[in-house]
């Protein structure tokens, strides 16, 4: 009776589709012109998981610091980011308040200023769970994210200061300033953990060395939790060591095959912003594709990952700790600033759609495209897409859009437009890669006889 019982449940037990592979044949996947700018990053996401006081980046120098390992020595002058990505983990005997600092210190003998030009930092919970959403959501007021990655980035780009950060910061000579001083709490979340996303953009009159680091929070004289003070955290600074447990320690570059940890990253990354110009080769325009077919452009691709352009985007690291990443995975907190200038040279009015896209990863150099169908659980970007361009009728627009894409997905069209023979269109697409997401992607642009 018993294994009847149990036959008849499993046979009523709905049956998950298993995903299966997509080729995209029609499908030319290019290099994406143009480059990183040379502006430094502080980047900050190693260990993600912080347990333990300590120091998690310190550009200081390593003279008269306990741990000198600890420290990269390299200052800051003239336009920086600062990003940084970091989780707290509670348990039941212990809830206490994380605190991620960043200080910024003045090793001159003359006044610095840093302006903080735009600035945003969000907890997990409560300020930008992650939320289901559906994959393709007009967001022009910016109410629509999941996850802090996804709302930072949605502020950034649209050029916010978030209040709290002060337009500008003065520090004395041989003087300190706290950058970022908030908390992560995990009270009386459950389970108790909690997550804070910071996406700074500066610019320093003077040299300044920076460190993160986290602390729990003190107690005040009625044994309430405190924010840290300044001189607080400069005794972090100079006694402490980086924090404990560390993360999984990275697979070398030069190993081409096998097992790959990227690896979280903590230190000093070069570029800020990825600016191109989406043209034909020995032309200043992009021919659309012909009907049926499709252009792709890579979006963060990296090591092992580079859809079979030969293309590895990926911020290279300045400074390093050895067990962190190689380079800046995933581009977090990066711009793309990208212009598509669209030609239709057939005699034919033609439907072009342009769209962000989560193909499969892979770096062999098959033609085409892989995605899958029905679509996995796990969602591999989460963000704010900006799109510029002139509409059918000539009128200029903005437009904002939130994407979640779960990994294999084809994406629905930020624009359409109907191109009339010989006529040409300029589209922008700007976005900031959010730090929820897993790369890489690609921007489409795809054709179809109207």
């Amino acid at each position: 009776m018993f294994p009847f019982i149990a036959s008849f449940w499993i046979a009523q037990m709905p049956v998950i589709p298993v995903p299966q592979e997509i080729l995209r044949s029609q499908q030319e996947v290019r290099v994406l012109p143009g480059g990183l700018d040379d502006v430094p990053v502080f980047n900050s996401n190693s260990p993600e998981l912080v347990l333990q006081e300590g120091i998690l980046l310190s550009t200081f120098p390593k003279i008269g610091k306990q741990f000198e390992n600890a420290h990269l020595d390299r200052s800051f002058t003239g336009r920086f980011d600062i990003f940084a990505h970091h989780i707290a983990k509670g348990t039941p005997e212990d809830l206490r308040t994380l605190y991620l600092g960043i200080i910024a210190h003045n090793p001159s003998n003359t006044t610095v200023t840093i302006d903080i030009l735009q600035a945003s930092s969000h907890l997990s919970q409560p300020d930008a769970p992650f939320v289901e959403l559906p994959p393709f959501v007009e967001n022009n007021t910016g109410s629509v994210y999941a996850g802090p990655g996804s709302r930072v980035g949605s502020e950034v780009l649209r050029g916010f200061r978030q209040n709290g950060f002060p337009a500008k910061i003065t520090i004395e000579p041989n003087g300190y300033a706290l950058i970022l001083n908030q908390d992560i709490p995990v009270r009386p979340l459950t389970p108790p953990i909690n997550g804070r996303s910071a996406l700074i953009r500066l610019r320093s009159s003077g040299p300044v060395y920076l460190a993160s680091m986290g602390k729990f929070a003190p107690s005040d004289e009625q044994g309430k939790e405190r924010a840290p003070k300044l001189e607080e955290w400069r005794s972090l600074l100079q006694t402490s060591n980086l924090s404990s447990p560390r993360d999984r320690i990275p697979t070398p570059i030069s190993q081409a095959k096998g097992s790959l940890i990227y690896g979280r990253v903590a230190g000093v990354a070069i570029g800020s912003r990825w600016q191109g110009v989406l043209n034909d080769r020995n032309s200043t325009s992009l021919a659309i594709p012909k009907a049926g077919g499709a252009i792709s452009y890579g979006i963060s691709l990296l090591h092992r990952g580079g859809l079979g352009t030969g293309q590895n985007q990926t911020a290279k690291m300045e400074r390093r700790y050895l067990d962190t990443a190689y380079e800046a995975h995933g581009n977090y907190g990066i711009e793309y600033n990208l212009i598509l200038p669209l030609e239709n040279k057939s005699n034919e009015l033609k439907t072009v759609k342009v769209a962000i896209e989560t193909p499969l990863k892979r770096d062999d150099t098959q033609q085409g495209l892989r995605f899958f169908n029905p679509l996995p659980k796990n969602v591999f970007f989460r963000g704010t897409v900006r799109v510029r361009y002139a509409d059918d009728k000539g009128r200029s627009q903005t437009q904002y859009f939130h994407l979640v894409q779960r990994r294999g997905q084809m994406g629905e069209p930020l624009v359409v437009l109907q191109m009339k023979p010989g006529e040409k269109r300029r589209v922008l697409v700007d976005l900031i890669y959010p730090a929820d997401a897993t790369p890489p992607q690609v921007l489409t642009v795809q054709t179809n006889l109207w």
